[in-house]
């Protein structure tokens, strides 16, 4: 094997990126002995006065993102880390609300190479790792970091945060998490801090989240016990304990995910009002979920990959289909490692017509396996990119609705799409 070429603080970002992916035997190694050896290093585990770390199975990153706008609307001058990216890898970090250059990047991996001596680390690793520095040296107030895999393996997991959160708790990542719901629920507590706030959103979670929290004294606050919300008309309510806020503008992200957010922020002791909840509520956005890339005809892109964010997106449509006579198209591509069968059944009431696709890669799925859990007679594209300008063509009248979903890798390629096409 040829030695590999050490990229430099004025290589391009794509030089580094081809680095580190040769860099380790594999994209995806759990464990925390090697970053939390560079990161101790580096002194790097507190890279912020404030740390929140979120995990769980979906709604990490919608939960990072409101966290994120209204500490913004408070005047916090804020870092967030989130994975995988969609179009760039410039995505996976952002310092209040902006992402950062190539040249930026490419100085945090020049620092992580030197910190790391003989060290070897994976391409998530090295990633965290140059974030967390990054997040230093642009002297933030607070860090908010999304779990990549997992939770108590993962590389987030090296840093000393103040506030832990769960999302949700399902099946999914088999091949590394296994599927046993009791296991999912240790590993996804593993960020709890003892003597520290925890955050559940999971109703009924397993049991073995609150297990952990006793076993080392965290502070868990649970959905439906410490706090709760409801909807009700266009407003929403959040309520913990004897304090409530009430008549609150309903997101473009998930409910459940704002109320995690909200208590992830009250038990931060930061500093943050009604209005900055309100204006940051109001205004939140995130690439790839509900995403509108067109209004008429509408046009939506969504991450959902799994039963229970297909489960979520096909109830959001059904809304949507209740206000008019609409047909629903959808583009689907998937990885095979995903459970397809029950994840096309959690939508496909709501679907009309089908345009299943194949991605590229190792754990690609390809269209004819998508198209086993789909009606006879579907017609399959060699990309997503061919599907979504077929499925485009295909709409019949302005009021019809095209969703794109099935995976990060399926936005991310119709999102470059379409830039290309601007």
């Amino acid at each position: 094997m040829s030695e590999l070429i050490k990229p430099g603080a004025h290589s391009p970002l794509s030089a580094w990126l081809q680095y580190l992916e040769s860099l380790h035997t594999s994209a995806i190694d759990l464990g925390l002995d090697r970053a939390s050896l560079v990161a101790n290093n580096g002194k790097l585990t507190k890279p912020a006065p404030k740390v929140i770390t979120v995990a769980g199975t979906n709604g990490k990153g919608s939960t990072c993102a409101i966290i994120e706008n209204i500490l913004l609307k408070a005047g916090y001058k804020v870092g967030v880390y989130s994975s995988p990216h969609l179009v760039r890898y410039n995505e996976r970090v952002r310092v209040n609300g902006q992402e950062l250059d190539d040249e930026r990047h490419s100085e945090a991996f020049t620092a992580i190479e030197t910190l790391r001596g003989d060290t070897s680390l994976s391409f998530f690793e090295f990633g965290t790792l140059a974030a967390l520095w990054l997040f230093k040296d642009n002297q933030v107030d607070v860090v908010v970091l999304e779990v990549g895999l997992g939770g108590r393996l993962d590389a987030t997991n090296v840093v000393d945060h103040d506030v832990s959160v769960i999302t949700s708790l399902a099946i999914d990542h088999v091949d590394w998490l296994g599927d046993d719901i009791e296991v999912i629920g240790f590993e996804k507590a593993g960020i709890f801090r003892g003597g520290k706030p925890a955050v559940c959103s999971q109703p009924e979670p397993p049991a073995s989240v609150a297990a952990h929290a006793d076993d080392i004294g965290a502070n868990l606050h649970q959905v439906g016990y410490q706090f709760d919300y409801e909807k009700e008309g266009d407003v929403w309510h959040w309520q913990c304990g004897a304090f409530d806020l009430r008549d609150l503008p309903v997101p473009n992200l998930p409910l459940p995910n704002a109320a995690t957010a909200l208590m992830a922020l009250g038990l931060s002791e930061l500093e943050v009002t009604d209005e900055h909840i309100v204006d940051g509520l109001k205004s939140v956005k995130l690439a790839g979920r509900m995403e509108r890339i067109s209004e008429s005809p509408l046009i939506l892109m969504d991450v959902a990959h799994n039963p229970h964010s297909a489960a979520y997106l096909a109830h959001q449509i059904q809304e949507l289909k209740m206000t008019s006579n609409a047909s629903v198209h959808a583009v689907v591509a998937m990885l095979h490692d995903k459970d397809i069968a029950a994840t096309i059944e959690e939508i496909k009431s709501v679907i009309d017509h089908w345009y299943p696709a194949s991605l590229s890669g190792p754990r690609a799925a390809s269209w004819e396996q998508i198209a086993e859990h789909l009606p006879d007679g579907i017609q399959g594209f060699t990309s997503p990119a061919l599907a979504f300008d077929k499925a485009r063509a295909s709409l019949d009248w302005q009021g019809d609705i095209l969703i794109v979903f099935g995976s990060f890798h399926t936005v991310g390629e119709i999102a470059d799409h379409l830039q290309k096409q601007e």
